[in-house]
């Protein structure tokens, strides 16, 4: 027996033997560590982009000096006047300077045709004018985005209220973004997120039966409480993305389920061999240990890797991941074993199994081929393989940005502004603006005049007012008319970097992080994702073999990149973007959702690929209690949410596809079966439990559990 399973052998040995004391530390680790950790998320960087790149510094330096703007993109306020009035008239401009004087807050800047006389900021007939409004928000974190929808109904009653006669919409990334949040999902989406619920529910009682349901799901909360109090500690001494709250949970659940069905199976089947009631725990999670602990720490090691590059954003993903790893095995080795020896007498009934139907077996042999195996299996496997290489494929199209406006969300206030503006000839691009810092010696006006010349700029404006100068720097807005995921949009961000360089201006505005990610986060993923499989094949190599440590690291690259490939085709180009709850194809996929849902793939991969077969196996279709879990939950038009669980549920239901299609190529044998038997495990344990002061199972003094089975029990 390896040593580090003997090791984890005798921790379940431990864990029973102190089962009221390892039930007490956990339930403490839940309601102490959530109280800690919900006290402390301000601990971790809230903006979701690349920090340490020019992007993010130029962000840092405008909210520092002006408290606005930067990563916050503005508020966009649409006003078409009545027939008959024009927008360039002097009474119309003095009317919409004192309305938005007033739906302001001093100090707040402000730009529009009133404050500029600048005719980009009206539309070809003139009727319709727009006007950039950036709330003193701050950072943009859960704070800023509070004080932004407040802003924001602020700008569109009062201003409403100063211009009675004119049609007035307040748009923009953020209020389109709160419009998708907050809408309800249609009837059918309602229908499919009940389907699912009830779908991982049934599939929970069906493997573990009512009471012991709960089994995974507290194994889960547990081990998300516990990885996040510790990713919590490890932020207060370095910079870590707030992305962790949503890898942690999804990795936690799709983990502690498969743990918790292995130990549940076994506990069972050793009850059925008719092991004593007290000794079955140990040797479940003994068996556990073996299918769990490799998997565990190839995960762990592999995610760290990620720690050790020079990007807060992947240290952050590698530090989650390998904490959420560990943590969830150590949960499932000790509270799980631990609950199992009080399981109640009639959860130890098992009922009688029954044999395959002869029509069963009849329709299996009609579809057999000539050497054994099943024809269908094999059909399907090879068509899983094929549909996993076109979307590993269709990874190398992916690109990594905000979604479009116009499919954050199908209707609501911001959306009618945001059709409003478009109606009236103005690019969308107008809600995503620059902004140039221009250092102290440096003229604002000559910045701006070398942006206004970049193909793809509609406008350039360094204004005078004081809210547009500090500390002798000054602001230069610079309006695009592409959005920053399209080709255009980012062609326009790079070459106004470009035109301002060996000026020392700093380029900064809420489409630049983006950028920033493509170009300081994804260059290093390949190089992270070779280094993760390497990590990874030598631990399963020094665990298991050579030929279990290929097979893991290449289901883990494989996953990563399909998973990735999978969102290319639903949401980017949009064919399953209104299945799933969205408006239509977003053009461009969240930045941080690939990453985050790669690193659920990679690891999910990693653990089912080096688990052995030779253990009890499970009820099939349990690994989909997680996916359908994050579906029910996530489904619906806030479209970011709904890219992110699509990505994360996705991970592993491809993962399952995955091994499934290995596991039935022709000339293989099932995966680990030349492992050796699960039985041999439970080799590392003593003849008797442990004695505890209060909490052991109760023994007849003198009494011995022999570990060896009698002869009429060996298989």
């Amino acid at each position: 027996m390896r040593r580090v399973e003997r090791y984890a052998a005798r921790l379940v040995r431990l864990s029973v033997g102190h089962r009221g004391l390892v039930c007490l530390l956990w339930l403490a680790v839940l309601l102490a560590g959530g109280a800690a950790a919900a006290a402390n998320l301000g601990r971790l960087d809230q903006s979701f982009t690349a920090s340490g790149q020019d992007g993010s510094r130029a962000n840092a330096a405008i909210t520092e000096r002006y408290g606005s703007g930067a990563g916050v993109a503005p508020l966009v306020a649409v006003v078409t006047w009545p027939n008959g009035t024009g927008g360039r008239s002097a009474a119309a401009a003095a009317r919409l300077e004192s309305g938005l004087a007033a739906a302001t807050e001093p100090g707040t800047r402000v730009l529009s045709y009133a404050g500029t006389g600048d005719g980009a900021f009206l539309s070809p007939d003139g009727r319709t004018t727009y006007a950039l409004v950036y709330p003193r928000s701050g950072k943009p974190d859960l704070a800023g985005l509070s004080a932004v929808r407040a802003a924001t109904e602020r700008l569109r009653t009062q201003l409403r209220a100063a211009l009675p006669e004119a049609r007035v919409n307040v748009t923009g990334v953020l209020p389109l973004q709160e419009d998708s949040a907050t809408e309800r999902p249609g009837l059918l989406l309602q229908l499919a997120k009940a389907s699912c619920a009830l779908g991982a529910l049934l599939l929970l009682l069906r493997t573990f039966r009512p009471l012991l349901s709960l089994l995974p799901l507290l194994l889960a909360a547990v081990s998300s409480v516990a990885a996040l109090v510790v990713v919590l500690a490890l932020a207060g001494g370095m910079e870590l993305s707030f992305v962790v709250v949503y890898l942690i949970p999804a990795a936690a659940l799709a983990l502690s389920v498969r743990r918790a069905a292995t130990l549940v199976t076994a506990w069972r089947a050793e009850l059925a061999r008719g092991s004593d009631a007290r000794l079955a725990p140990l040797r479940a999670g003994s068996v556990l240990a073996d299918r769990a602990v490799t998997g565990a720490l190839a995960g762990a090691a592999a995610l760290a890797a990620l720690a050790l590059l020079p990007v807060p954003f992947l240290r952050s993903i590698g530090i989650a991941g390998a904490a959420v790893c560990l943590v969830t095995t150590l949960a499932a080795l000790t509270l799980g074993p631990a609950l199992l020896s009080w399981a109640p007498g009639r959860l130890r009934e098992r009922r009688p199994g029954k044999g395959r139907s002869p029509q069963l077996r009849f329709s299996t042999r009609e579809l057999s081929l000539p050497g054994g195996r099943p024809r269908a299996p094999r059909l399907l496997a090879a068509g899983a393989l094929v549909a996993l290489a076109l979307l590993t494929g269709a990874a190398g199209f992916l690109t990594a940005g905000n979604p479009r406006a116009d499919a954050l969300v199908r209707g609501g206030p911001a959306r009618d502004g945001l059709d409003q503006l478009t109606a009236a000839g103005i690019p969308s691009g107008v809600i995503n603006p620059l902004e140039l810092l221009a250092p102290s010696g440096v003229e604002p006006a000559e910045v701006a005049a070398r942006a206004a010349r970049v193909p793809g700029v509609v406008t350039a404006v360094a204004p005078g007012a004081a809210a547009w100068r500090r500390d002798g720097t000054a602001l230069v807005a610079v309006i695009p008319s592409g959005e920053p995921m399209t080709a255009s949009g980012r062609r326009t961000m790079k070459d106004v970097r470009s035109a301002s360089a060996g000026t020392e201006t700093l380029t900064g505005g809420s489409g630049v992080p983006e950028l920033d990610l493509v170009q300081g986060v994804y260059r290093l993923v390949p190089l992270g994702l070779a280094v993760m499989a390497l990590l990874g094949f030598a631990v399963v190599a020094g665990l298991r073999s050579a030929g279990v440590a290929v097979r893991a690291a290449l289901c883990g690259t494989v996953s990563t990149l399909a998973v990735s490939g999978l969102l290319v085709l639903v949401w980017q180009y949009g064919p399953g973007a209104r299945l799933l709850g969205g408006v239509a194809a977003t053009g461009a996929v969240t930045g941080w959702v690939p990453l985050v849902a790669g690193a659920l793939a990679f690891l999910d991969a990693l653990d089912r690929a080096v688990a052995p077969g030779s253990a009890p196996r499970v009820r099939p279709g349990i690994g989909l209690v997680g996916p359908l879990s994050l579906l029910a939950i996530g489904l619906g038009p806030q479209v970011e949410l709904a890219l992110l669980v699509t990505g994360l549920g996705g991970a592993v239901l491809l993962n399952s596809m995955l091994v499934r299609a290995l596991a039935a190529l022709p000339g293989r044998s099932r995966p680990g079966a030349h492992e050796r038997s699960a039985e041999t495990t439970t080799s590392a344990l003593p003849a008797t439990p442990v004695s505890s002061y209060w909490s052991r199972p109760r023994l007849p003094l003198g009494h011995t559990i022999p570990l060896a089975e009698p002869s009429d029990h060996a298989q």
